[in-house]
């Protein structure tokens, strides 16, 4: 299979024969089906195991079948083999230049927002900028995509930034370091 996109970001094809994915993650991929026309199994291996299902595909759990046209309708007989050409996340780069506007100089952006993370011992509880989270009795994301609510209606005061589009944004978290870029394959 060859990925062709990244969480809505076109990327250079990669060849590969295993995703891992992540909660949040998309991926899009092309499938070349060019073996015998026959049925093979697609597997998917939580990595969170329930039970005694432990890595197990045994009854067609955690499976899927791909059916050539004319193969007969009937369970697959391939078995699995290794992968030897997982996806590598630092194989992924973008189809084109993601740059962001502006000069990459520190404090010329048009946007600056420090985040200064804070934790109450008292209460456990974390906060930006001095604003906490307690998740609704709805999920938030529900609520937004039914248009029941806005964000700034959903989270506690001075916790939604609305950024202006096109724009070098600036974030800075004093005091802590940020592993990754933010936003994935695009931040600059």
């Amino acid at each position: 299979m060859t990925i062709i996109e990244v969480d809505g970001v076109n990327v250079q094809p990669l060849t590969i024969d295993s995703i891992c994915i992540f909660a949040g993650q998309r991926y899009s991929f092309v499938l070349t089906a060019d073996q015998p026309i026959n049925n093979y199994w697609i597997r998917a291996e939580p990595n969170v195991h329930i039970g005694t299902t432990q890595g197990s595909f045994d009854g067609g759990i955690n499976s899927a079948i791909l059916r050539y046209t004319d193969a007969p309708i009937q369970d697959p007989n391939t078995t699995q083999t290794p992968n030897s050409k997982p996806l590598r996340e630092t194989d992924l780069h973008p189809l084109t230049d993601p740059a962001a506007p502006g000069a990459p100089t520190l404090g010329d952006a048009d946007v600056a927002l420090t985040l200064s993370i804070g934790f109450d011992v008292k209460t456990h509880q974390f906060s930006i900028n001095g604003a906490s989270f307690f998740p609704p009795s709805v999920p938030v994301l529900l609520q937004i995509l039914s248009g029941a609510k806005t964000p700034q209606e959903l989270y506690p005061s001075g916790s939604v930034y609305t950024l202006p589009r096109n724009k070098v944004i600036e974030v800075s978290i004093p005091g802590g370091s940020l592993g990754s870029p933010v936003g994935g394959l695009t931040a600059s």
